[in-house]
């Protein structure tokens, strides 16, 4: 990985650019209690000020305590304002659907959807732009949602392995209780993205630069199975099948 200090000096010049091209007034950003949304935060409050970024805390029924102190924890490190907007309500009108069928999944893909448009009611409201918090690892292995957390104006990690996520998120000071906790996306009691992988990202990172140094042939098991993950989402990473470009 290069060095921190140009990787935030150049993704905070990507961010600036990005405000000043699009005439907003600042950057929106979903904040989980996680360390990339942390990271993301810190990057935006560093190119353009605490006063330009909003932090949107969105509990959920399912969502544990710890999340809402560390999100408040970080707030205080980077003097931004936080709005707290629970969707478990917006969440139980869903079940009113006809034939409405309850799983972890299906929740899951529905409270990532519902954040990413909360995300998007504020934006318009405050004439911000929603900036987005995936990373490399998580894009390539279609860990995310289409049209939730992988929507956004700008990506300013998404060009990142999660484990340099993690370096960068020490560079920037984001607090240690959320760089040490279990990555989870809060989808439901007791979830974790390690043991919904199967692997763990050090695993995972390593294969991904060892399949981009062979040109994506793989040679190991791990390989094998993070290239399949990889192939079976590209639906998520490419733009939606059209006849535009034909007509």
């Amino acid at each position: 990985m290069p060095d921190c200090s140009d990787i935030a000096d150049q993704i905070s010049d990507l961010l600036r650019a990005t405000l000043k091209k699009s005439h907003a007034s600042g950057y929106v950003v979903g904040l989980s209690g996680g360390v990339d949304s942390a990271v993301v935060a810190a990057l935006c409050t560093r190119a353009v000020g605490s006063s330009q970024v909003l932090g949107i805390y969105m509990p959920s029924d399912v969502t544990p305590p710890v999340d809402g102190a560390d999100v408040a924890t970080l707030a205080r490190v980077l003097s931004i304002q936080v709005e707290t907007i629970p969707i478990g309500k917006i969440v139980d009108q869903y079940r009113m659907i006809p034939g409405f069928v309850e799983s972890n999944y299906l929740i899951g893909n529905l409270m990532a959807r519902t954040r990413m448009a909360v995300l998007y009611y504020v934006a318009n409201r405050d004439s911000f732009l929603v900036c987005g918090t995936s990373n490399r690892t998580e894009f390539l292995l279609g860990y995310c949602t289409k049209h939730g957390d992988n929507a956004a104006d700008v990506q300013p990690i998404v060009h990142l392995l999660k484990t340099d996520v993690w370096d960068l998120a020490r560079f920037l000071g984001v607090p240690d209780s959320i760089i040490s906790r279990a990555p989870s996306a809060g989808l439901w009691h007791g979830q974790t993205d390690e043991d919904e992988l199967g692997i763990c990202y050090a695993e995972i990172d390593a294969a991904i630069k060892s399949l981009d140094k062979s040109g994506w042939s793989p040679v190991s098991e791990t390989e094998k199975k993070v290239a399949a993950r990889c192939a079976s989402s590209l639906h998520k990473q490419n733009p939606a099948p059209s006849l535009l470009n034909q007509v």
